[in-house]
């Protein structure tokens, strides 16, 4: 397994985000080589779609959650 693919499998959903935050931030500066542009952009890209992939699967959970029989409602019960 690569060095990348190990490290965004660590990455939390917290860190992805803060991570996207400081690469927006250091793009917008527009003082970044081409190069180093095109590394952030690719990095940042990979970031998103891991963290749209950690969405999605959160929300299918949710979904399950609330879909299981058991679970009709999240009010507490008139005892």
């Amino acid at each position: 397994m690569s060095a990348k693919k190990a490290n965004k499998e660590e990455q939390s959903f917290e860190q992805i985000v803060a991570r996207l935050e400081n690469i927006a931030q250091t793009l917008e500066t527009g003082e970044t080589k081409l190069e180093d542009a095109l590394s952030l952009f690719e990095e940042g890209v990979r970031l998103s779609q891991e963290g749209t992939r950690r969405l999605d699967a959160a929300e299918h959970r949710l979904e399950v959650l609330l879909d299981d029989d058991k679970t009709d409602s999240f009010e507490p019960s008139a005892e």
